[in-house]
């Protein structure tokens, strides 16, 4: 599968967009496209998919190292990877858009916002790719994107004044349509907000699907994984994991769920919506956006019954999201209180600006749901919440990098239930751990 990544020159120049635009205008000239995400994000896939209809991968070389990387890249089905980028095409010290171009030896199409010039796109274009030399990153800058440009004079300004090597792909027009809403952790999801189909085909009109068919190439082929804290399979057969899936418990990557495919039968449930808790031998709550379905959740059957299975040493994980549901509360930002799970020994409040946003590397204090004593993972953390947890709770891993819960340590635990603010990715070998742990 060959694949190309479009960087921006910064966050909030409209990467998105163009994103949606090219998978849209790959997709209209006859190509599968494979949708993909540098950086931990789960919010920009979610717009992915909504258009292209398949999931996005995700590409962080913090969370799954170089190897990690081009194996979730090859996981991929399709003709043609359209990768966005995250931040600003250099930045993020953990794992950037550059770093992941590197790591995959793919072109990048640089996405500047055009909206106030012309030469300078030129100019800002040139600067990007001659810093890959200073800054030693092997990436080739190939061409722009031309996002807010308007045709005629201002489009002629740019493409004229484009130095040799540096391709024009096209132009995204000025359009209120095409603007994502936000809140607060970030755009609203692709199944909540989706853009109008007809904006979105206009821009995927204006960009040339044919010179970045053509631009994109195959990344080298991937080493063979080092299943770390766990075997192959993981657990017996007949196993059975239940997953929340609903709009409170949304972010999850697909290669999680590819990764306990492998080892166990996978079966969701959605508390949001009155599903009981399945039958299984294990419950994995992932990330979303509790605080927004609170009162749903505190009438959840399934969190009640959830909370009775846990003190009975059903294994569950919960994460970000997840930790927050198996708390005794949740207070969200209106100042209104609600009773969850009860598993954990934690207050939740929701506050107004965000607590954690960070890489994080945890160490494991013993032996644990998702590692082996002294056993490093590696995940990431954003949210506005804050836990508040009794005196003699109990915390399965110390933070090498990154807030955690409290006092330098994440990982609540109480009977055989984890509770942590961190999004780990499989290539960590948490969940390796965790089908071994089942």
């Amino acid at each position: 599968m060959r694949g190309l990544v479009l960087g921006g020159t910064a966050s909030g120049v409209g990467k998105t967009v163009a994103t949606l635009a090219a998978i849209r205008a790959l997709d209209a000239a006859g190509y599968a496209v494979q949708p993909a995400k540098a950086g931990p994000d789960f919010i920009d896939p979610s717009h992915h998919e909504a258009v292209a209809g398949v999931p996005s991968r995700t590409l962080d070389t913090w969370l799954q190292g170089e190897g990690g990387v081009r194996r979730n890249y090859h996981r991929g089905e399709g003709d043609l990877c359209v990768v966005e980028g995250v931040m600003g095409l250099y930045d993020g010290d953990g794992s950037s858009t550059a770093r992941v171009a590197e790591a995959l030896d793919l072109p990048v199409v640089l996405v500047v916002d055009a909206k106030a010039g012309m030469e300078s796109v030129a100019a800002t274009a040139l600067g990007f790719r001659e810093y890959a030399a200073h800054a030693d990153r092997d990436i080739e800058v190939a061409g722009v994107i031309a996002q807010r440009a308007h045709g005629g004079r201002h489009e002629r300004g740019i493409r004229e004044a484009l130095p040799e090597g540096i391709a024009y792909f096209g132009r995204i027009p000025p359009n209120p349509d095409l603007e994502i809403p936000d809140r607060h952790l970030g755009l609203h999801m692709g199944a909540e907000s989706p853009l109008p189909t007809d904006a979105l085909d206009a821009a995927a009109e204006r960009l040339d699907a044919e010179a970045l068919a053509d631009l994109a190439r195959e990344p080298p082929q991937p080493p063979e994984r080092d299943h770390e804290g766990g075997t192959d399979s993981g657990s017996p057969a007949g196993t059975r994991v239940a997953v929340a899936d609903d709009a409170a418990f949304a972010f999850r990557y697909p290669a999680t769920l590819e990764r306990l495919r492998e080892g166990a039968d996978v079966v969701t449930f959605a508390p949001t919506r009155g599903d009981p808790l399945p039958e299984c031998d294990a419950v994995y709550l992932p990330g979303g956006y509790p605080e927004l379905h609170a009162p749903a959740l505190a009438d959840s059957d399934a969190l009640a019954e959830l909370g009775d299975r846990a003190s009975e040493g059903l294994s569950v994980l919960g994460e970000c999201g997840g930790l927050m549901a198996l708390s005794e509360t949740l207070t969200t930002a209106d100042g209104d209180t609600h009773e969850l799970a009860g598993v954990l020994p934690a207050d939740v409040r929701m506050h107004d600006r965000y607590q954690a946003l960070d890489h994080v590397e945890l160490r494991a204090r013993d032996d644990a749901l998702t590692a082996r004593a002294g056993e490093t993972r590696r995940g990431h953390e954003f949210h506005y919440s804050s836990a508040e947890v009794d005196d003699d709770a109990r915390f399965a891993f110390e933070v090498v990098r990154g807030d955690g819960i409290a006092d330098g340590m994440d990982g609540l635990t109480e009977y055989r239930t984890l509770g942590t603010y961190a999004h780990v990715h499989p290539e960590s070998g948490a969940f390796d751990s965790f089908l071994e742990a089942i």
